[in-house]
């Protein structure tokens, strides 16, 4: 009934609050119609959009097998529109600089240049780091519990307590990774929602296991009392993205929030505890309360590339590790302990 009550006010909220659903620059009467046009003929001004330059009348005839097939014609379709989109923005950009006015965001994001197929070349390549520092962390943290802690003698598992929440956590992380690293390299509406989706399941599972483990919950159903209105809250926030409206400053006070709870709790739980790895936890809680800065006080682009989303992102490499490293030796420590205990 509890978790009923939450689902019921989440669902509210969630319908109820929210911004605007469109960036300033995708609002734009200019750049929509221009979009519009460039659907229809192909072309921004002097440039050809050739995913757009294809009739359905006549590909079965002339085309080879596979550009008969029906999700061939979905792709193009994706293409042309992204096509479009790119193309317009960067043309109603110039005409903004010309009249010397700043960039504006469309679509929730400044508008970056291209290097060849990749929308946001800096984006992508420091997205597939993370990605590669998220494996190679939860592969350290799989081989430490299986190869080199013990077991329990009984029931042959794990000691620490916490294994498989941290084995789901390394998939979420990954997983939300690596759609991160295919939007930013191909921006459609299907790789922004899997990308959005998957942060926010990523900081929502992150904020119920910072609970979990600083409260020292291990009984399973306080675990699912812990987890219940933070799941049903999350489940409602994707389902709004993803079919009611995709409102990126809502879902950014969203991530916001949930980023600075989750920070709250480890901060004042290393502050209180005496672990003795609690150095590395501090640097992590401090750098990324830092790095949310640049989540807060966003600016575009530096020469079309790099804005403050992108260092955010590099600020991530480097506490990523430090993280998973914390987890190593939280496992270490919480295992000797029960070890020492049951001796």
């Amino acid at each position: 009934m509890a978790s009923g009550r939450w689902f019921s006010l989440f669902l509210f909220l969630g319908f109820f609050i929210g911004g605007l659903h469109a960036s300033a620059g995708d609002a734009d009467p200019i750049y929509r119609t221009c979009v519009e046009q460039c659907e229809k003929t192909g072309s921004v001004g002097d440039i050809s959009i050739t995913h757009c330059l294809f009739s359905t009348s006549d590909w079965a005839a002339n085309n080879t097998w596979y550009m008969q097939e029906p999700l061939y014609l979905q792709w193009k379709q994706l293409n042309c529109r992204s096509d479009c989109c790119y193309n317009c923005m960067m043309q109603r950009e110039n005409e903004r600089e010309a009249l010397g006015l700043s960039p504006i965001k469309y679509h929730g994001k400044w508008p970056f240049k291209r290097i060849y197929v990749f929308q946001e070349p800096a984006l992508a390549a420091l997205s597939a780091v993370g990605l590669m520092i998220h494996f190679i962390g939860w592969l350290s943290f799989f081989i430490l519990v299986n190869y080199k802690l013990p077991f329990r003698p009984n029931s042959k598992r794990t000691y620490y307590e916490y294994t498989g929440l941290w084995h789901i956590y390394g998939f979420l992380s990954m997983n939300a990774w690596f759609w991160s690293t295919i939007f930013h390299t191909r921006d459609f509406e299907l790789t922004e929602k899997l990308d959005y989706s998957s942060a926010v399941a990523l900081l929502g599972f992150s904020l119920i296991l910072s609970l979990l483990r600083t409260f020292d919950v291990k009984d399973e159903a306080t675990r699912v009392m812990f987890a219940a209105p933070i799941l049903a809250f999350v489940t409602t926030h994707i389902l709004y993205l993803n079919f009611y409206a995709l409102d990126y400053g809502w879902n950014m006070k969203v991530c916001v929030v949930m980023g600075i709870i989750q920070l709250l709790v480890w901060a004042i739980w290393v502050g209180m505890k005496h672990h003795p790895h609690r150095f590395k936890l501090w640097t992590v809680v401090f750098g990324g309360a830092l790095s949310m800065l640049l989540k807060i006080y966003d600016f575009p682009p530096y020469s079309g590339y790099v804005d403050a989303h992108a260092l955010w992102h590099a600020t991530t490499i480097p506490l990523t590790h430090l993280w998973w490293s914390f987890i190593n030796s939280d496992a270490e420590y919480r295992t000797a302990m029960l070890v020492k205990k049951s001796d």
